[in-house]
């Protein structure tokens, strides 16, 4: 009977011993971290994760996308060049930048364009209004109104989809903000993930360099902040036409503004 006892304490003393050493080692864990950095930037991206359905991709193709679904908003947009003709030292510099304000109620828009640099026709700054107020729209250059057709396309319906374009997908990176009054998150992409529709490469046309950043903000569904620099070679800027292959840096800016908040919008003066 001793014997027996004796025997069972060893055994369980062993026991107890090999539970102590388990978990020592890597081999023992049941779940093994890959490195402490894959560690942080797991839980940076667990507590900063977006709200549901925003957190494995977003795509906004036209970066203005989902705007008429909104009350009323503002945004300003750019599109800006500063380098030279392809293959010479000839400086080439354009800027087009943008205004819109939308009030859904009566379907209300205005937009007033600027452009100018020595991609533009004329080398001057020139100014453009466009107004929609429901079925009537105006356009304003030059001090001069005129009045447009119902099924008319005019100033007042540009896009800064058209302008500047968006991009395909981009993930989240575990960044949360609060820029131009909205809860936002960064979201990351690639070069081959831009939708660039004033740009054109051809056949020697490239990107060489990009940065840039992506905010959106999920209660409405709506990008507010988009900027992105690209260091671009021999390629065509179509928003400017006729104009020879140039080399240099193109600047992106989208920002949105006033998410809720009604503009005032009326019949331009003159008109």
């Amino acid at each position: 009977m001793k014997l027996s006892r004796l025997v069972w304490l060893l055994l369980l003393m062993l026991t107890l011993a090999a539970c102590q050493e388990r978990g020592r080692t890597p081999q023992d864990l049941s779940t093994r971290v890959p490195s402490v950095d894959a560690l942080a930037t797991s839980q940076v991206l667990t507590q900063n994760a977006p709200p549901e359905g925003f957190r494995e991709s977003v795509a906004f193709p036209q970066i203005d996308a989902n705007l008429p679904l909104l009350a009323a908003w503002h945004y300003e947009v750019l599109l800006q060049f500063d380098g030279v003709f392809a293959q010479t030292s000839r400086r080439a510099e354009a800027f087009t930048r943008a205004s819109v304000w939308y009030r859904q109620l009566g379907n209300q828009r205005r937009v007033v364009l600027e452009s100018g640099g020595d991609l533009v026709e004329g080398e001057d700054v020139t100014m453009l209004e466009g107004v929609r107020l429901g079925e009537e729209a105006f356009q304003v250059r030059d001090g001069l109104c005129r009045q447009a057709t119902a099924d008319e396309t005019t100033a007042a319906d540009l896009r800064a989809g058209d302008l500047i374009g968006g991009v395909r997908v981009a993930m989240p990176s575990g960044v949360r903000a609060t820029i131009n009054g909205e809860a936002v998150w960064r979201y990351e992409f690639t070069v081959d993930d831009l939708l660039l529709p004033q740009v054109r490469l051809g056949d020697n046309g490239r990107i060489t360099a990009m940065s840039g950043e992506l905010w959106v903000a999920p209660p409405h569904n709506a990008v507010v902040r988009f900027y992105v620099n690209l260091d671009v070679e021999n390629v065509v800027l179509t928003l400017f036409e006729d104009t020879p292959p140039v080399s240099g840096q193109l600047v992106l800016r989208y920002d949105l503004y006033d998410v809720g908040t009604d503009p005032n919008i009326s019949q331009p003066f003159g008109c």
